[in-house]
């Protein structure tokens, strides 16, 4: 389910938020702020960025969620990869950022609720979400929203006004479906 949920989260970004010029927080967020500015692919720049906070989050969360987040982390930036560079789809719908901003939060969330629910996670914001969840007593959906609230006003560098509030959003929706996915359910999730 881990390599499931990587494969709708690289779908989603990819075909519906890239396509369409809606941004994403967290480390993706800043991955597309990389590729605007120096072309690196993001599939790269996450993997970079994940390593240290693997690292924390081996000592700190155990290795089964370490283990599981390499997995989780290395298929995302695979199939974004091929994504990026064979996929003949295109889902053009900048003239309804609405629609693309509610279906792109929908898939998000659900890819990202599929994996943390199976003791995943993508990578290192998906642990700094955990970990702070987990301190603060905010849900791991809050905890997401807030911190790619931070990423997205960086976003406004080469995003408009128009395509950070779609963006916003989706992110809201992101949340709001990464939490109905995780806590859904009478038993608690896999990492806790």
């Amino acid at each position: 389910m881990i390599v499931f949920g990587s494969f709708v989260l690289a779908a989603a970004f990819y075909h519906i938020h890239v396509q369409n010029n809606l941004a994403e927080g967290g480390f993706i967020g800043i991955a597309l702020l990389v590729k605007q500015y120096f072309n690196i692919s993001p599939a790269v720049t996450t993997l970079l960025l994940d390593i240290p906070l693997i690292l924390v989050g081996l000592k700190l969360l155990g290795k089964r969620l370490a283990i599981n987040t390499i997995i989780g982390a290395t298929s995302f930036s695979i199939f974004y990869a091929l994504m990026e560079r064979y996929s003949p789809f295109s889902l053009n719908l900048s003239q309804h950022l609405f629609v693309a901003s509610i279906i792109g939060g929908v898939l998000v969330g659900a890819g990202l609720g599929l994996i943390l629910r199976h003791g995943g996670a993508t990578g290192g914001d998906d642990i700094l979400s955990l970990l702070i969840s987990k301190i603060s007593r905010l849900s791991v959906g809050k905890v997401y929203f807030v911190f790619d609230a931070v990423v997205l006003l960086a976003s406004l560098m080469y995003l408009s006004w128009n395509e950070v509030a779609y963006t916003i959003l989706s992110v809201a929706v992101c949340a709001y479906i990464t939490d109905l996915v995780l806590y859904n359910r009478k038993q608690e999730p896999v990492y806790i």
